[in-house]
Formats: structure tokens, C-alpha cells, sequence
């Protein structure tokens, strides 16, 4: 057992969670003097706090996104590397979700609690995995925390969006994806499956596969879809923001297939209203195996669960013996993040 309480010293606000020793929030949903950031999503990377502590990935994509409005003095740490606090000793561990995401551990008089963020275990070409530390308090997501949730393998979802591309040669196959994380993984996933052929993208994606180039993600030969003739998108890949799947935008497209890459796909009435012909189940989330076995992974005699489906893993937790309650934080994005409104509105 800790020596000192966990609800004593790391508490649930109406700014989010705060670590009262050390004076900072984790993922703020308002502006705060001192913010602790896992990942660069806007539902957990706000604009508007004075000082921001992040991994430097995190704080590049923050940067592109939010210019000055990304904190007054940002503190980049990278993973492995720690910094004292008001005595909290805190660190980051990759969370294998995007780029730069990590877990943060928060180490105060004998007691580690691990602020996991969002995360998945799989494999991942555009960021550093998923990485397990014993803990006294885990606090997971639970977006995906319900035992209908099993990701299938990535390299089937890409063979399927291959063999469509390969079906229909007079049409574009229009994948939704959104801009951070999202877009880039599929990006990666048809390179890993040797499609070496130029892939066409929306505005909206362009400012963070840069970034993603620039901090050292390889993604090939990528094209400006605006501007390209139908004739030059027929039988081609063009990755777009969801909200341009059913925009004026996608009718410059040649009779487009339209996909969409998210983990909700698995429901049909997702897929549906995206007006998804080809859905693929593709998720930046942990599935409820993946929930599970870190739960078993991390040994944490307490977790607590933050925002998603939350009900059913604190039961599970609950019948393993380990003591779980929601934290029910407010300003949790439900759906698989995502895209800024004013990224996804460019053309």
C-alpha cells in the first residue's frame, strides 16, 4: 500500500485532475496555469495555459495547431526523463497512441500514479509503443471498454482498402481519417504493405503529415488531391478529414469509394452515418483485450477509469480484485479524435 492516500493528492476539478502538491493539471479542459499534457488531441491539448509541460512531439503539434495560443512558456520532456515539481516526481512513457503521446507518472511520498491518457497496444509505424510500469494507481480511458469491441488486425483492414483500390480503377477510393494520428497510420500501414504509389490528401492533412516528416515519420510521396484533375485521381487513394467525406469537396473526386477509417466502424450504424461503403476498423483506442491486459500488465491494486465505457471495465476490475471507480472527467471527446474545426474547414 502507498503511504499516503491517491484521492489525497491527485483530485478530480472542474478544470480536470489536479495534482495538488505539485501545483499543475494533467490535460486541463480549461486554461490553467500549469498543464501537463499527454497528447496532442484537442480534447486533452487545449490552447490558452500559461505553462505547458509535454513531450517535444506533443508541443511541435501544439505549435502547428495553436501558434501562440499554445502556452506562454512550453517545457518539453522527453520520454525517460524526469523533472521535480512542488517534490512530484514526474516522467513519460510512450502510450503508443499518436506521435509524442505518453503516459504521465506522478511519483509523491511512496505513491506512483499513472495518467495513461489514451493508448493502444498494438503496433504502431508512426510512434514510439505502448510501454508497461508497475503502479500503484493506474487511470485508464475506456472508450472502447466493452467486450464487443475487438480490433481486428491492421494489415486486414489494409488489404481490404488495397483490394478496393485495385477493383475500381476508373474510381478514387475517398478514405476519411482524421488529421492527427489517424490519417498518418494509414499512411504508414499501405507503405508497410509495399504500396509505394503516390497517395493524394486534403489540406487539412497536409500541415501535420509535414510535421510527422519532420520529426522523422517516413510517408512517402504525398499529393495535393485540390487541384488534380478527375482523370489523374481515377484508380487513386485520397485521404481526407470525415468531415469532407460528404462535403462539396469529395465531388471533385472520380464516382469516389467512400471509406472511413475509425474503430467505431465495427458499428453499423457508425459506418451508416458516415456514409461509409467500405468501413475499416481502424483504432488509435485500446479494445477491450487490449483494456484488459494492461490492467493484468500493470498490477495496479486501484485503477481509475476516465471517460468512454466506463461502467462495464470498473465491473471487470472489480470482479479481479482490484479497486476501480469512474472519474467521469467532463470535456472527454467520445468519438475517435480527430481534427480541429478550423483545420478540417481548409479546402
Amino acid at each position: 500500500m502507498p503511504s499516503v492516500a491517491p484521492e489525497s493528492w491527485l483530485k478530480v476539478t472542474e478544470r480536470g485532475l489536479y495534482c495538488e502538491p505539485g501545483g499543475f493539471y494533467v490535460d486541463p479542459h480549461r486554461p490553467v496555469e500549469r498543464a501537463v499534457v499527454t497528447h496532442g488531441h484537442a480534447d486533452h491539448a487545449r490552447p490558452g495555459n500559461r505553462a505547458v509541460l509535454a513531450t517535444p512531439e506533443t508541443l511541435a503539434i501544439m505549435r502547428r495547431r495553436y501558434g501562440d495560443q499554445a502556452g506562454e512558456d512550453l517545457q518539453p520532456l522527453a520520454y525517460g526523463e524526469e523533472r521535480t515539481i512542488g517534490g512530484v516526481t514526474l516522467s513519460f512513457l510512450p502510450a503508443g497512441h499518436v506521435l509524442g503521446s505518453a503516459q504521465a507518472v506522478l511519483e509523491w511520498q511512496g505513491c506512483r500514479i499513472i495518467v495513461s491518457g489514451d493508448y493502444k497496444r498494438r503496433t504502431d509505424p508512426t510512434c514510439a509503443p505502448f510501454e508497461v510500469m508497475p503502479c500503484d494507481v493506474f487511470i485508464t480511458e475506456a472508450t472502447f471498454g466493452l467486450p464487443v469491441f475487438r480490433h481486428p488486425p491492421d494489415e486486414g483492414e489494409i488489404a481490404k482498402l488495397l483490394t478496393a483500390q485495385r477493383q475500381f480503377p476508373e474510381r478514387a477510393v475517398l478514405v476519411g481519417a482524421y488529421s492527427l494520428g489517424k490519417a498518418q497510420r494509414v499512411i504508414a500501414l499501405l507503405r508497410r504493405a509495399g504500396y509505394d504509389r503516390p497517395l493524394y490528401i486534403h489540406g487539412a492533412l497536409q500541415g501535420l503529415c509535414d510535421l510527422y516528416r519532420d520529426l522523422g515519420v517516413d510517408l512517402g510521396e504525398l499529393r495535393p488531391a485540390t487541384g488534380a484533375s478527375k482523370a489523374e485521381l481515377a484508380g487513386e487513394i485520397v485521404l481526407a478529414p470525415p468531415s469532407a467525406l460528404a462535403d462539396r469537396w469529395s465531388r471533385r473526386l472520380p464516382d469516389p469509394l467512400t471509406a472511413m477509417a475509425s474503430g467505431w466502424m465495427r458499428v453499423r450504424a457508425r459506418a451508416k452515418q458516415r456514409g461509409a461503403e467500405l468501413p475499416l476498423i481502424l483504432s488509435d483506442h485500446a479494445d477491450w483485450d487490449e483494456l484488459v491486459q494492461t490492467l493484468e500488465d500493470v498490477g495496479a491494486p486501484e485503477v481509475w477509469v476516465t471517460h468512454g465505457n466506463e461502467e462495464a471495465l470498473v465491473h471487470y476490475a472489480t470482479g479481479r480484485g482490484i479497486r476501480a471507480r469512474a472519474l467521469a472527467l467532463i470535456g472527454r471527446g467520445e468519438d475517435e479524435q480527430e481534427g480541429s474545426p478550423a483545420e478540417e474547414a481548409k479546402a
